[in-house]
C-alpha cells in the first residue's frame, strides 16, 4: 500500500444544541436520512423542521406523527455518554469518511471506541457465512492479518463465522464492528468477549440504531449497507446464494467500491454466492497479496459531494414554499405502485421541483410514499 493518504477533514462541528435537535429529527417517525436531509434543506435547521413535521404530515393526509421528544434524546446522550460512546454527526470527525458519499448516509451515528480508527480511509470490509467451514475461518484470519499488516482496518458486522475470524486476527492492526441494533446490543451474544477485545485494541463500534434496539431481520441489510459504505472494498468468503453477505458485495458494487471473492467449490452451497460473484466480475482473490495487488497504490478520493445540512452558525431561513391542492392532486394522480424517477414525475406533472419535492416530503411523513434507488419514488399500497 502506498503511504499516500487523505487527511481527515474536519469540516463540521455541531452544537449541543443542534446535535439535540438532529437526534429527535432523525429519530422521529417516518423520518430516514434521505427524509432528513429534505426537511432541513427545507425547514432550514434541525429545530425548524421539527416544528414543521406535525403540519408537513398533515398536509399529507396523517392526522399525527410522532416527534422524539426533548427528554427522550437528552435520555439518549446521557446512557451514550455514560457507556463511554458519543453521537458523531455527518462531516464531523470520528464519523467515517467513505460514508459521507453514500446515497442516504445517516446523519448521525453512534460510536464507541476510536475516533482517530474511524477517521481512517484505508479500510476494508469482510464478510462471509456465519457457518463458515474451517478453511473459510483460515483463510479469513490470513487475509485480515495481512491487510492489517499493511496499513488497513477490517471492518465487518460482528456476526458468527467468517465475521468473527476477520475480526480477531485484526485486533493487533484495527478493526472496525457495525452493529445492525443499539450500539449496547451485542448480537449474537457469544460474541461478547471479542467485543470488547476490539475496543480494548484501538478499535470501534458503529450503529445507526438508536440504544437498546434489539435487531430484527430487516436491519441488517441497513447493517450490510454500513459496512460496505465505511470501505474501500469488500472481500466474500463464503456465502450462500441468498445470504447476508451476498447483499453486503452488492450494496458495494451500487456505491462504486471494489468487490473481491475468495473462490471455493462449487459442491459446497456456502461458495455459490461468491463464485457467481466471480462469474460476474467480482474480482477472484485467494490471499492479502492478491487483494493489495488488485486495490493499486492507494488513490486519495475526491472532495465529497457537499453537505447541505445545516451549516454550523449558519442563521438559515426556511424555505416558504406555498404548494396548492390541485398540484398535490396532479403529483397523486401521476403516481402509483411502480417506483418512477422523481425528475419525470416532475416533467410530466410540469410543476416547480421545489414544489413536488415538499409534496414528495409530506407524503413521505404521512407514511404514504416510498422511495427507492435511482431517485425513484412510489406510493405505498394501503389497502
Amino acid at each position: 500500500m502506498s503511504d499516500q493518504r487523505s487527511e481527515p477533514a474536519r469540516t463540521r462541528v455541531l452544537t449541543d444544541r443542534q446535535r439535540l435537535a438532529w437526534l429527535r429529527l432523525i429519530r422521529s417517525e417516518n423520518v430516514g436520512p434521505v427524509t432528513f436531509r429534505a426537511l432541513i434543506n427545507h425547514a432550514g435547521s434541525a429545530e425548524a423542521a421539527i416544528k414543521a413535521l406535525p403540519d408537513l404530515s398533515r398536509r399529507g393526509g396523517k392526522r399525527t406523527i410522532r416527534v422524539f421528544s426533548q427528554g427522550d434524546a437528552e435520555d439518549e446522550i446521557e446512557a451514550l455518554e455514560k457507556m463511554g460512546g458519543r453521537l458523531r454527526a455527518l462531516g464531523e470527525y470520528g464519523y467515517p469518511p467513505l460514508l459521507r458519499y453514500v446515497d442516504g448516509a445517516p446523519p448521525l451515528i453512534s460510536v464507541r471506541g476510536s475516533d482517530d480508527r474511524l477517521a481512517e480511509d484505508a479500510t476494508i470490509a469482510m464478510v462471509g457465512a456465519r457457518n463458515a467451514s474451517l478453511a473459510g475461518l483460515k483463510i479469513a484470519g490470513e487475509i485480515a492479518t495481512g491487510l492489517g499488516a499493511a496499513g488497513y482496518t477490517i471492518v465487518s458486522g460482528l456476526a458468527r463465522g467468517i465475521d468473527a475470524a476477520a475480526h480477531r486476527a485484526a485486533l493487533a492492526s484495527g478493526t472496525v464492528a457495525v452493529m445492525a441494533g443499539g450500539i449496547d446490543v451485542i448480537y449474537p451474544v457469544e460474541n461478547r468477549d471479542l467485543h470488547w477485545s476490539l475496543l480494548e485494541n484501538d478499535g470501534a463500534v458503529i450503529s445507526e440504531m438508536p440504544l437498546g434496539w434489539k435487531p430484527r431481520s430487516r436491519d441488517f441489510p441497513r447493517r450490510n449497507r454500513l459496512i460496505s459504505g465505511v470501505s474501500l472494498a469488500t472481500v466474500l468468503i463464503e456465502a450462500a446464494r441468498a445470504s447476508g453477505s451476498l447483499h453486503t458485495a452488492r450494496f458495494a458494487a451500487e456505491q462504486n467500491r471494489d468487490v473481491l471473492a475468495v473462490p471455493g467449490s462449487p459442491l459446497d452451497p456456502r461458495s455459490e454466492g461468491g463464485n457467481r460473484l466471480i462469474r460476474d466480475g467480482a474480482t477472484l482473490v485467494t490471499s492479502a497479496s492478491d487483494i493489495l495487488e488488485s486495490l493499486g497504490p492507494r488513490r486519495p478520493f475526491p472532495e465529497p459531494p457537499s453537505i447541505e445540512i445545516e451549516e454550523p452558525g449558519r442563521d438559515a431561513e426556511p424555505h416558504r414554499i406555498r404548494v396548492a391542492e390541485n398540484d398535490r392532486g396532479r403529483v397523486l394522480s401521476a403516481l402509483g405502485g411502480a417506483p418512477v424517477e422523481i425528475d419525470e414525475l416532475i416533467r410530466y406533472t410540469e410543476l416547480e421541483a421545489r414544489i413536488v419535492h415538499v409534496i414528495l416530503l409530506e407524503l413521505e411523513l404521512a407514511g404514504r410514499l416510498e422511495r427507492h434507488p435511482g431517485q425513484k419514488v412510489s406510493l405505498i399500497d394501503s389497502r
